[in-house]
């Protein structure tokens, strides 16, 4: 466990950075009042995940690996870094729909309906905590490793 010392706590640094995220969404109407535009801003999230992205691996390269680092190592540490934020994602998922923003399930079940895109079975099936720590845990795994990928590359120091 020593090895992944630096991903367990850029994970636990993620997962505070994407709470406060999810609290300026909340603060911006991005949850309620403008929720219809939700799937577009949030993708704005990406800047602030790949800049811990780049502070984890150049963090592992400085702290881990003697201030050398290939874009295989970057790529791992990438993965494992994916990983530990995935086992988080159920649980950081439960704070923001629990705590932050309780009334989002509904008011993007009451958007899908407005706009008479879908039944009401499915925006619930869709809008519901399970759904999203499902989503939250593949769909982080998934970019988490295009995106260690690629930070990797300009991390990497020989």
């Amino acid at each position: 466990m020593k090895n992944f010392r630096t991903e367990f706590k850029w994970s636990l640094i993620f997962s505070v950075v994407m709470l406060g995220w999810m609290y300026l969404e909340k603060t911006w109407g991005w949850h309620d009042e403008k929720i219809a535009k939700h799937a577009l801003n949030t993708l704005w999230f990406g800047i602030p995940a790949l800049i811990v992205y780049f502070f984890a691996l150049r963090d592992k390269r400085e702290t881990d690996l003697g201030g050398k680092m290939e874009w295989k190592q970057g790529f791992v540490s990438g993965i494992i870094l994916s990983v530990l934020i995935a086992i988080l994602s159920p649980l950081v998922q439960y704070i923001i729909h629990t705590y932050i923003s309780p009334d989002y399930f509904d008011n993007g079940i009451q958007m899908a309906l407005e706009n008479g895109k879908t039944t009401k079975e499915n925006a619930e099936a869709y809008f519901n905590l399970n759904s999203y720590m499902i989503q939250a845990g593949l769909g982080g795994l998934c970019m988490g490793m295009v995106t260690g990928a690629v930070v990797a590359l300009f991390v990497k120091k020989q």
